[in-house]
């Protein structure tokens, strides 16, 4: 096996057309920047290297492109073999939950939007983890009713939702899958056996959260050996996560939500030391995908679709999108800051709606179409039509026929990650997936992390008496802003994206989406574009890189500006005369094709 160790520059061309000549120096403290991976083939190194010189990677027959090269490289030999996106979808992520087990993995849950090219049509899986029956509307309030502090709800058992990344693998592969099952867990269980080298990402992550890693032996003792945190270069095995593998590999999803298991994840739960919650065996037992709708929002000549409630990644992106598509942004371009006063003040109206009215549409109704109604977004995007930041926003009046909500007040908090595939049967997978916060609960079962998903509820139930659409209920699905993304154009396929990033994924997608389709930028650019991200009146913008130009011009507009590491990991492939795959250069991913 030849190794090839290349750096890994995480900050290369993030800059607005304008600047294209400038590298970023600086770059989000949470990423690497360099790193040391073994190319698994030549090819690996030849994407590794299209990335970091700014490069969209081309194939004819398919791509993948995820957030580390050992997990591409898995799903890749998935594709080469004849299967399907949905069988490396598993391959994927069974990697992806041993290399960057801070972000996804077997403990958290994932939102899959598929297109089927036999018949043409567009669908989402709902794998997005569940409250548990015993959970109570007090279940993240103090003795006196008040919310408690982010980290005292998360850290423990009390945020671990019903995990659902094991049951989606399971039933995409059931629907869409053509290789045999138990082949798609050989690259993860024999990486977990052999061992990877811990990145600089990762050893800096784990450093940076090491008091509450170490809060519980299981997995204090494979984050921080003899109470040293791991560091960048190390080589990690996890037989434990090999042994998951088997099982999984073995007696398919009811290995996972059934028997020993199953046991396990609920006693870690429920004798959490200091913190224990309330998970059950008949809530692992109960766990169901959902097939939904996609939500769709016309932009320019495409449709951008992704997924519904319980996710608000969709209806915000296409809000965003539905508003600012009135105006002209292809000739306003980039570098003008009036262009950024569009998007940002759009973000801010869809955050607003965002907050009174998404949530679970299986526990609460919503206004799903009438948000993105073609009328109500022209009503919204008036709101822009001056030449200042607006100095207040406020939920609009959708067609709805029910009692308002009162407005919500959960945090989202970063991690996640992100996986593009198109496979040479044309079919077109987008998926997000996640444990949640960093590291999820901590808690540590069987070599995989369990989520803190049910933290993404609102820990308030009422506000004045009003009930708060996205207050926690037992069997319901915590609101994400999760948005894997497939944009179609004439019926087709024609871009897949998605990334993490908490609530700002919604503003990295959308963003994203205008830097291709209106600015005239090939993917990897439209990807590696700083940020500038507003969600509730401030705007932040990506240090360290030329976003930090339309500083001046903000404040000039009104807008409290903030310069902040803003670490996306947006993963997309174009579909057209071939495939373009991009990679975000924030992130240690790769885009890779035949």
């Amino acid at each position: 096996m030849r190794r090839i160790f290349l750096g890994l520059l995480t900050s290369s061309t993030l800059v607005f057309p304008a600047y294209a000549q400038q590298a970023a120096d600086a770059v989000a403290p949470e990423a690497a920047t360099s790193g040391e991976f073994e190319a698994i083939s030549p090819a690996v190194a030849a994407s590794l290297e299209a990335k970091l010189a700014g490069q969209v990677v081309k194939s004819d027959n398919w791509m993948i492109s995820a957030a580390n090269p050992h997990a591409v490289e898995a799903g890749a030999e998935v594709l080469r073999a004849g299967g399907s996106a949905a069988d490396a979808m598993v391959a994927v992520q069974t990697v992806l939950g041993l290399v960057e087990p801070q972000s996804s993995g077997l403990g958290g849950g994932a939102f899959l939007v598929w297109y089927d090219a036999a018949s043409g049509k567009l669908t989402t899986l709902d794998g997005r983890e569940t409250a548990p029956l015993a959970a109570t509307p007090t279940l993240f309030q103090d003795e006196n009713g008040e919310p408690l502090k982010f980290f005292d709800a998360v850290v423990g058992g009390r945020s671990v939702g019903t995990p659902g990344t094991p049951a989606l693998m399971a039933e995409a592969h059931r629907r869409w899958g053509r290789s045999e099952w138990s082949s798609l867990f050989e690259a993860g269980t024999q990486l977990a056996k052999d061992g990877f080298t811990v990145s600089p990402r990762l050893a800096g992550l784990i450093e940076r959260d090491a008091e509450r890693l170490s809060r519980f032996p299981r997995t204090a003792d494979y984050f921080l050996p003899g109470g040293m945190p791991l560091q960048a270069g190390d080589v990690l095995t996890n037989e434990e996560y090999a042994h998951t593998l088997g099982v999984l590999a073995d007696k398919g999803a009811e290995g996972f939500y059934f028997g020993r298991i199953a046991d396990e994840v609920v006693g870690a739960v429920t004798h959490a030391p200091g913190n224990p919650g309330v998970l059950s065996s008949m809530d692992m037992a109960l766990y169901k995908v959902k097939e939904r709708a996609p939500v769709c929002a016309a932009y320019q000549s495409f449709e951008v679709c992704g997924m519904g409630p319980p996710s608000s990644g969709a209806l915000t992106v296409g809000q965003i999108l539905g508003m600012v598509g009135q105006y002209d942004l292809a000739t306003l371009g980039a570098d003008n800051p009036e262009s950024w006063r569009l998007i940002g003040d759009a973000s801010r109206l869809a955050f607003a709606d965002r907050g009174r009215y998404m949530a679970d549409s299986d526990y609460v109704p919503m206004p799903t179409n009438g948000l993105v109604n073609a009328e109500y977004l022209t009503q919204r995007a008036a709101l822009l039509s001056g030449d200042d930041a607006l100095a207040e926003v406020a939920p609009g009046s959708p067609e709805f026929d029910h009692a308002l909500w009162a407005d919500d007040e959960s945090i989202e908090l970063p991690s996640t990650s992100h996986i593009s595939i198109v496979d040479q049967y044309g079919n077109v997978l987008s998926m997000t997936t996640t444990i949640e916060n960093a590291f999820g609960s901590r808690l540590m079962v069987r070599g995989f992390l369990l989520n803190n998903e049910l933290t993404d509820f609102s820990f308030r139930s009422h506000r004045d008496g009003v009930p708060i659409a996205n207050r926690i209920e037992p069997g319901k699905r915590p609101r994400s802003s999760m948005a894997p993304t497939i944009v179609m154009q004439e019926g087709k396929p024609v871009l897949a994206i998605g990334s993490p990033g908490g609530s700002r994924i919604i503003g990295y997608v959308a963003t994203s989406i205008i830097a291709w389709a209106d600015w005239g930028m090939d993917l990897q650019q439209a990807i590696a574009l700083p940020h500038a991200v507003n969600r509730f009146g401030t705007y932040d913008l990506e240090e360290g890189t030329e976003a930090a130009v339309q500083e001046e011009a903000l404040i000039d507009m009104g807008y409290e500006v903030k310069l902040r590491a803003l670490n996306s990991g947006l993963h997309a492939i174009e579909i057209g005369d071939g495939l373009q795959g991009a990679a975000d250069p924030r992130r240690e991913g790769i885009a890779l094709g035949d």
